[in-house]
């Protein structure tokens, strides 16, 4: 079956969303938020995460060690967890959602109407997804910031920098906005068509017994 040009959006639409949620899992993972560099010790860098902090020493080994309390976490840290988690939940909801409401996917006996809000609420839920990857990513970037330029720690001290999975968080949560924003506009400017009904062999039966009964017999 050909493809229209709704069903195409859509497909860019989900394959936006599922490259999205991929980043924000693959974000949520990664221990690289933040990075910290010794003056003393150039051959040693920290890493900070959701999860653990790694002691990474070059030519020896990286060394990692879980938080042992969600509570001595700072808060930022503590809201993150809680928000990626969240845009886990709500991507991969919306993927199915979308999946199953796409103009492609057909199903025996779904209406049209019913198929274009489940592809409008996937689509919903993959900007709420991106949302909740965003927030919690930009906040960690702006306290790094804060703490970066903080005039009342002395310059001796350690700054911590940005890490690779803030630029993957945030674009994650790029790629989750505009494959969310293009199903819910595919959507909504796409026609109410409805699907074509098949007829059953059972009704193309009964035709040809109509058909013959209404030929005179010569």
């Amino acid at each position: 079956m050909a493809w229209s040009v709704l069903g195409k959006a859509q497909l860019g639409g989900l394959l936006l969303s599922l490259l999205g949620w991929v980043c924000s899992c693959v974000t949520t993972a990664l221990p690289q938020w933040k990075t910290l560099s010794l003056d003393l010790n150039e051959m040693e860098t920290w890493i900070m995460g959701l999860w653990e902090v790694c002691v990474n020493q070059e030519e020896v080994a990286t060394v990692c060690q879980s938080f042992e309390s969600f509570l001595s976490l700072p808060q930022e840290l503590q809201v993150s967890r809680i928000l990626m988690v969240a845009s886990h939940g709500l991507g991969l909801l919306g993927l199915l959602l979308s999946g199953f409401g796409m103009e492609c996917c057909q199903f025996y006996n779904i209406r049209w109407v019913f198929k274009r809000r489940l592809c409008i609420l996937g689509g919903t839920l993959e900007a709420s997804a991106s949302a909740t990857t965003l927030f919690p990513v930009s906040w960690v970037a702006y306290t790094t910031i804060q703490d970066f330029w903080d005039d009342s720690i002395p310059e001796i001290v350690p700054r911590w920098e940005f890490g690779d999975a803030l630029y993957l968080g945030w674009a994650a949560g790029i790629f989750l906005a505009l494959g969310g924003l293009l199903l819910i506009c595919s959507t909504c400017l796409g026609k109410d068509v409805p699907f074509p009904q098949v007829a059953g062999p059972t009704a193309h039966h009964i035709m040809l017994q109509q058909r013959s009964l209404m030929t005179p017999s010569i």
